[in-house]
């Protein structure tokens, strides 16, 4: 470990030599008194102190190594301690190396704080600290702070031999250890000029802003990472991308559109632009407000779709392919064509399905290879595996809805194993429920499709349930490389058109016969309802008339304007029955660019001659619980169309509260008419624009009627097959029995 034995004695260097050896083996105490005896032989030979230090602190002595530090300082000049103190961190520096490699992170964290004593501004041994400071799971504001790190990188110049290797992997580590701790955007803003190759800072950088935007919901903080990304490569497309998605997860739907804007002007391939076209839609659709930009990026939109069609390209990169399922997403929100849209959808699979096949071959020819054996030896009579797949097993619509089945499943005849997507890395009650009470359970992060789907084939799922369908579209790998048995969607939105797929579960009212002619998937219904829950759980309502100025004998209306979900023409309807219902007012719990769509919405009820006054917006409030009570101040809820309320409609069904709702092709806008079916209402069901007006006038004037329907609503609690999900979970059972005798007889 001495490195100059020049000019020494034979007797000094083998003193030394021997010391270090038993220093290297631990031997701290006989390295301890072979330095001493060295240091007696030659006292000028300043080595042996620095070592007999070393010694003497890794035996835990460390105020006695620094007077033996101190002493043989004691009579140098300033050029020599100057000298004596290079050589003494080199020493500490070799040995905090050393220790860590060791995995001996106490040991190696106490030397380099002795070496930031004697080199306080050695920026390598400060990194070197702070990544020790994460592997002992130390607080890291408080290491942070203390070590100055921020401050220093701030500083015009540093160090010049800083390590940008070492300072990368700080960055990433810190990442992962601390994402959303407000000084690990300072420390990451403080080396963003000090990063010389901007790529390895954007691979270390997307990742993060993902998780922080969508595994612990901070799409603000998330924000603000991509632009210290995009100050070293301003035109990154995947930042940008990044930006413009995490901009309309926090509201910020101008700079949504802006920045999405700006990502279609960067490609000229047809897949990306595709892809950033569908973040435009996005943009505008979540903002709800833009009528007529809206139109032309739809026409735009399906124009490059079909050309994507039309040329069937194969060789596309599997991040693209992930994008382009997400494609059609927004058809059934701007118009009711069912056949149109599915068809779409359908080929627009058929070719993520082909891209798919072709890069992970090997993948799915072994799936299906263990599937066959599987399925030559498989029974009619065994317990069968059943996996539930999804982003949303937590406090989402889907979360509330599909517990009820987790409830009730008879652990008997299935086993259930739950798949998490992008298990929340913050509390999250539902999202831990659901952990329990399934019989097996994996959590995998954002981007967790392959190893998700390996799990599956692994645990011999039989029938594996698609909770998502192209809301997050990790599940649609999954799905595609078909890892289980039989493949099933079900709840999160409408069919995704995947061809591995084989059923879809409906109703005989949410889909018409005539479907099954443009759905890829067998639609399998129910006898009843596709959907059934025992309730939900109501909070205190924090909405009364008299803090709105209605009066206490108006007739309330009530309407959830998603952005997504906001369709001009049904605005109009809308106001037409607000105009003809004298002392009536309209509630409007909007989402999206507030104002904005506020502004749009004035404007429609001025042009159907309805005053502002007779508005009232509704702030967002803490919980879906505050919200369902808060449903009890409306005589009658107005639902949307072309994209009907899902949960909402339950909501406002379970509050046994009157409801209009237009019912039209396709699947979306067919889910409030199975719902109030299922709870024995007919009343508010309108076939045409024109019975949706007549209806919500109707229920307007007539006090009496709308009286009936809320009784009828909180008796249908105790008998109808809405709220049965005990009954539901049966048939749904028997449907997964039939479909496991279908696969069996060799008909899936």
């Amino acid at each position: 470990m001495i490195s100059d034995p020049h000019n020494l004695p034979t007797s000094s260097v083998a003193l030394q030599h021997e010391a270090n050896e038993c220093l290297l083996s631990g031997d701290y105490a006989q390295a301890i008194s072979i330095y001493e005896e060295a240091i007696q032989a030659q006292p000028e030979c300043k080595p042996n102190y620095w070592y007999l230090g070393l010694s003497l602190l890794l035996q835990g002595q460390e105020t006695e190594a620094q007077t033996t530090w101190l002493f043989a300082m004691a009579d140098g000049d300033s050029e020599e301690i100057e000298r004596w103190t290079s050589e003494l961190a080199e020493v500490l520096q070799a040995e905090g190396d050393r220790q860590e490699n060791l995995s001996n992170y106490s040991v190696a964290w106490a030397i380099r704080q002795h070496l930031r004593e004697i080199a306080p501004t050695n920026i390598n041994n400060l990194l070197h600290l702070l990544l020790l400071s994460i592997k002992l799971e130390m607080n890291i504001r408080e290491i942070l702070t203390s070590l100055e790190l921020i401050e220093m990188l701030q500083a015009e110049e540093i160090n010049a031999e800083l390590d940008s290797d070492l300072l990368l992997t700080v960055l990433r580590k810190t990442f992962s250890y601390a994402p959303i701790e407000p000084l690990s955007l300072e420390l990451t803003a403080a080396c963003v000029s000090h990063v010389d190759e901007p790529p390895r800072l954007v691979s270390i950088l997307l990742p993060l802003v993902y998780e922080i935007a969508y595994s612990f919901k901070a799409p603000e903080l998330a924000t603000k990472f991509c632009k210290l990304g995009l100050r070293v490569d301003p035109q990154n497309l995947e930042l940008l991308r990044a930006l413009a998605s995490f901009y309309i997860y926090a509201g910020e739907h101008a700079k949504a559109i802006e920045t999405a804007k700006l990502c279609y002007s960067l490609v000229e391939e047809l897949p990306e632009k595709i892809y950033n076209s569908y973040l435009l839609l996005k943009g505008i659709m979540s903002a709800g407000s833009y009528e007529e930009e809206v139109s032309l990026s739809f026409k735009q939109h399906e124009l490059l779709i079909k050309s994507l069609i039309e040329q069937q390209p194969i060789g596309l990169h599997n991040s693209t392919v992930l994008r382009l399922y997400s494609a059609g997403y927004f058809f059934p929100y701007f118009r009711d064509k069912a056949e149109t849209n599915l068809r779409l959808r359908n080929q627009i699979a058929r070719v993520c399905q082909a891209n798919i096949e072709a890069e992970k071959r090997e993948k799915v020819e072994r799936y299906r290879h263990k599937l066959l054996s599987i399925k030559s030896t498989a029974s009619l009579t065994k317990r069968l595996k059943i996996g539930y797949v999804s982003h949303c097993l937590r406090r989402h619509s889907v979360g509330w809805l599909t517990r009820w089945i987790f409830q009730y499943h008879n652990r008997e005849k299935f086993e259930i194993h739950a798949y998490l997507i992008n298990s929340l890395r913050q509390t999250d009650h539902l999202q831990e429920w659901y952990l329990k009470k399934a019989d097996v359970a994996y959590q995998g992060g954002l981007k967790s499709q392959n190893e998700i789907a390996e799990q599956i084939n692994q645990d011999e799922i039989d029938i594996l349930i698609d909770l998502d369908s192209i809301t997050l579209t990790n599940s649609c790998e999954i799905m595609a490389l078909k890892a289980a048995a039989i493949q099933v969607s079900w709840l999160g939105w409408d069919a995704s058109g995947i061809p591995t797929i084989d059923y879809f579960i409906a109703d005989p009212y949410v889909l018409p016969e005539s479907a099954q002619d443009y759905y890829q998937e067998t639609i399998w219904r129910l006898p009843q309802t596709y959907i059934a829950i025992n309730g939900f759980e109501v909070d205190v309502p924090t909405l009364r008339r008299e803090d709105l100025e209605i009066p206490g004998d108006a007739v309330v209306y009530f309407s959830t304007q998603r952005g997504f979900k906001h369709h001009p023409q049904t605005t109009r309807w809308q106001m037409k029955i607000i105009k003809e219902v004298p002392n009536s007012f309209f509630l409007i719990k909007s989402f999206g660019d507030k104002e904005s769509l506020n502004d749009a919405i004035i404007e429609i009820a001025e042009q159907e001659g309805v005053s502002m006054d007779r508005l009232r917006f509704l702030p967002e409030v803490p919980s879906s619980e505050i919200h369902r009570a808060n449903l009890g101040i409306a005589d009658i809820v107005l639902d949307t169309y072309p994209y009907n309320g899902a949960t909402t409609t339950l909501e406002t069904l379970w509050m046994c509260i009157p409801m209009v709702t237009r019912v039209g092709q396709q699947f979306a806008a067919r889910n409030s008419y199975t719902m109030m079916m299922n709870a024995g209402i007919t009343e508010g069901i309108a076939w045409s624009d024109e019975e949706y007006v007549e209806w919500g006038i109707r229920l307007g004037k007539d006090e009496k009627l709308r009286q009936e329907i809320s009784w009828k609503l909180r008796k249908s609690r105790q008998t109808a097959p809405l709220w049965n999900a005990k009954q539901f979970t049966r048939e749904m059972e028997k449907a997964y029995e039939q479909m496991w005798q279908r696969y069996i007889e060799g008909g899936s």
